[in-house]
């Protein structure tokens, strides 16, 4: 990466600069008070880094969703594939970077929209993406909260060989858990940036861990088992289709890398710190992904065992140590990992939330922040209580709760193709927005292009059912709960965005940059 010093956040704001350019940040000067704006800037570099790196914990992903890969294109395209995953998702990254760079805010995607969209449709762009996100955000939210509760409910069918697991048990996990962690953060916020700068080192020393005891105890695969051994167990007839619906894993392990973006303003000097967090947390965790991949399908033992468990990881782990209460220790490592994803999912999406709230297309009353904790207690409960919500449908049907689960990826893809798509359209205008202090130079625009093709190719494929003939629990229900939210937002621009939005509250905006640059002084 290059980093060229272009025209400062201050110059980017100036009235000057404004007067120039023909839109703004937003388009009615609405009341902006302080206390929607002021909470404490509690994350250093070094805690927002492992906040972000921990929260992707991409070789934890790997190791707990395998199941779905073995299924459709096997271990080779597990192999080859996270390569491809890798290189795009750095892509993307470094291009949500750069627009950190420029707007380091808690709206960020909606906020980069408004600010580099073409004049005439960058309210209703805004508007659309804001939602997309959020909703995007809510699911990931849910994903999460799911794989948690699927460890412990793993972990407790590996201990207790009489336990029978059901699916209401899985809702009182994800409730009781996420209750506690959304007491949290309300009441010991100031204690997270620790608390994930230690799961951080955490997740590396579990690597290590993992990857120790994989290389010296377990079974050994042949090379020409993990790079040339192709499945297609899901009753695809193309390989070609199989190979790449499997690649949703590896995806699943490297989205959501903006959640540290919606903690910007919590973060002290965000415009060099939150940027660089986001490009080298991807680069980090691809690194450690691919390295726990292929050393997990050189030594993984029995795939056919590995396949009949509902949590691969603690089979493969058996198998590896001989010993069950081995692996338990192994897989409550990846459970506290898991936990603290949680918990700073919760943070990202109450942030978000919040953030939507204060420009108006949520309602107002989720800006208020509580000035005792500095923290905006409302937007924490509302992300919480409708995933809660949620998982309740898990009681009737496991796959109406997955339908929502699945939306996470394909709504943070297309938030993610949307944001990038304007960056390049910004930069074939003669009024181009300047970018900040770290940027990619000469190589911005081949590299934006790149990811909105990477984006919009997997976009396509995580809207495919893993399983063919497809049925009403095999069903990937991703395209229409992502169409249903769309409508949605669709129908509400119609009867509100329209008429009754004003837009981005700018005055937000502008108290947010002055304190960035307060802290760049």
């Amino acid at each position: 990466m290059e980093r060229h010093e272009m025209k400062s956040l201050k110059t980017i704001t100036s009235p000057e600069w404004q007067r120039n350019q023909p839109y703004s940040y937003g388009d009615q000067n609405k009341d902006a008070p302080a206390d929607k704006t002021q909470v404490k800037r509690l994350f250093n570099f070094t805690q927002i880094f492992f906040f972000s790196l921990t929260y992707l914990s991409s070789w934890e992903t790997q190791a707990l969703n395998m199941s779905a890969v073995l299924t459709n294109g096997g271990p080779e395209a597990l192999a080859w594939g996270i390569l491809i995953v890798v290189v795009g998702a750095m892509a993307q990254s470094a291009s949500l970077a750069e627009m950190a760079s420029i707007q380091p805010i808690a709206g960020a995607q909606y906020h980069w929209t408004n600010y580099l969209a073409p004049p005439r449709q960058k309210k209703f762009i805004t508007w659309m993406q804001g939602w997309v996100t959020w909703f995007a955000w809510i699911s990931t939210l849910a994903g999460v909260a799911n794989t948690t509760a699927t460890i412990i409910q793993g972990l407790a069918s590996a201990n207790y060989p009489g336990y029978e697991a059901k699916a209401w048990h899985l809702t009182l996990i994800i409730i009781a858990m996420l209750t506690i962690e959304a007491l949290m953060n309300m009441y010991t916020f100031s204690l997270i940036p620790w608390i994930e700068l230690v799961a951080g080192v955490l997740h590396v020393c579990l690597f290590v861990v993992f990857l120790v005891v994989f290389i010296t105890l377990a079974p050994r695969h042949t090379a020409e088992f993990v790079f040339l051994r192709t499945e297609s167990a899901g009753g695809w007839n193309s390989d070609f289709a199989s190979w790449n619906i499997g690649l949703l894993t590896p995806v699943w392990g490297f989205v959501g890398f903006d959640g540290v973006v919606h903690m910007s303003e919590e973060t002290r000097q965000a415009r060099q710190a939150v940027p660089k967090s986001i490009f080298y947390t991807v680069v980090t965790n691809g690194i450690l992904a691919y390295a726990m991949v292929i050393c997990i399908l050189f030594t993984m033992g029995s795939v056919q065992d590995a396949q009949n468990t509902n949590l691969p990881i603690i089979e493969i782990c058996i198998q590896a140590t001989g010993s069950v209460k081995s692996a338990m220790a192994m897989v409550s490592g990846l459970l506290i990992i898991s936990l603290s994803v949680t918990l700073a999912s919760i943070a990202s999406a109450s942030r978000l939330t919040w953030a939507w709230a204060r420009d108006g297309a949520l309602p107002e009353w989720f800006a208020y922040i509580d000035r005792r904790h500095n923290v905006p207690v409302r937007a924490v409960w509302l992300p919480v209580l409708v995933v809660m919500c949620l998982a309740c449908l898990n009681i009737a049907d496991t796959a109406a709760f997955q339908a929502f689960v699945a939306l996470g990826s394909i709504g943070l893809f297309v938030s993610y193709f949307i944001a990038i798509g304007c960056m390049v359209h910004n930069r074939f205008q003669d009024y181009a927005a300047p970018l900040g202090d770290w940027n990619m130079g000469r190589w911005g625009l081949p590299v934006n292009v790149f990811a909105l093709v990477y984006t919009a190719w997997f976009t396509v494929w995580l809207a495919f059912p893993t399983y063919l003939p497809v049925t009403g629990e095999n069903m990937n229900y991703a395209s229409p709960i992502f169409l249903a939210s769309t409508l949605f937002a669709l129908v509400y621009w119609f009867l509100k965005g329209r008429t009754r939005w004003g837009g981005l509250n700018k005055d937000v905006v502008r108290l947010v940059v002055e304190k960035g640059e307060l802290q760049l002084r």
